[in-house]
């Protein structure tokens, strides 16, 4: 069961109306409830959407182990060599500490390597290893296709629209 059908099924819907999704992930498979201010909530939507992606996300690369956010850490770390370790959590918007795990963690892996520059003891520059950008490699294309599936119910235009408009909402 995906999280969005956990979702519904938390709600007041009994459990015969029959609140699981079809087999295409569709909310339209789940039985009208009453949202009231959700219903125009963009966050309740972003929300949706994220666990939707997230689910897809786990599904496809369950056997890699894989998570939406240590990917985007090694993704962007192998786009950006020798970036801090602040400047990254910051653009990911990843708390520090929650970075700093991650970070030790794929360090431990070996597929990054950490530096401490000699003009900022403080800080931290990441860098993939070897192995880090061969993982990445061998994973870009999975990625893409999780990304096409992602939004395959939009059309180009449309995918190009919700994109314009999610960097206008982040301010990218």
């Amino acid at each position: 069961m995906s999280a969005i059908s956990r979702h519904a099924a938390a709600t007041s819907v009994p459990d015969d109306a029959g609140s699981d999704a079809g087999d295409d992930g569709r909310l339209s498979a789940i039985p009208q409830i009453a949202l009231g201010p959700l219903a125009t909530s963009l966050g309740f939507h972003l929300r949706l959407a994220q666990i939707r992606a997230f689910d897809a996300f786990f599904a496809a690369f369950a056997e890699e182990g894989l998570q939406p956010g240590g990917f985007s850490v090694l993704i962007t770390i192998g786009e950006n060599p020798g970036i801090r370790q602040g400047v990254l959590a910051a653009a990911l918007m990843i708390k520090r500490s929650h970075m700093a795990k991650i970070v030790q963690g794929f360090g431990e892996a070996g597929l990054i390597e950490r530096r401490v520059p000699p003009d900022d003891r403080r800080a931290v520059e990441l860098t993939l290893t070897g192995d880090g950008h061969r993982l990445v490699e061998a994973k870009r294309a999975k990625f893409r296709q999780h990304e096409q599936a992602s939004a395959a119910c939009l059309t180009p235009d449309e995918r190009q629209t919700l994109f314009a408009l999610l960097r206008k909402l982040n301010g990218l």
